[in-house]
This record gives C-alpha cells, sequence and structure tokens, in this order.
C-alpha cells in the first residue's frame, strides 16, 4: 500500500499546479485511497468518480489520473 500512496503523493504534488480546486482534489483523492486496496481499483474508482463529477472539478480529476498514470 504505501508505494501507491507514495504515487497518489507524487501525482498530487504534479497535478497541483493545473487545477482549480486542490483542497477538494486532495480529500476526494484521500476517500478513494481509504476505500481500496491496490492500485487497479484505485483507478477504476477514480474513473468511476469523473464519470460522475461536474465540471470543472471534472477537469481537475481528469488532471490528476493523468499525472498518475504517467508515473
Amino acid at each position: 500500500m504505501e508505494g501507491l500512496e507514495k504515487k497518489i503523493e507524487k501525482a498530487l504534488f504534479e497535478a497541483r499546479p493545473y487545477v482549480e480546486y486542490f483542497d477538494k482534489l486532495i480529500e476526494t483523492i484521500n476517500g478513494l485511497k481509504e476505500k481500496t486496496a491496490d492500485e487497479k481499483e484505485f483507478k477504476k474508482l477514480l474513473e468511476e468518480k469523473i464519470a460522475k463529477a461536474q465540471e470543472p472539478f471534472k477537469t481537475d480529476l481528469r488532471i490528476f489520473l493523468q499525472k498518475f498514470e504517467i508515473l
């Protein structure tokens, strides 16, 4: 699980300059992290959250996902 946490932390750091609602993003990501045990499941939950989100926060989630996938 530590590997996932480090990756999330790095992705949040990378996404920070590009997102509009950083505090909400951290809260959402930490909530998803608490629900899952692995990276694959975390990504699935994040994609489901993106599908339900409203703009402009939806874009913030997509930016985070892009940074997360690159790492």
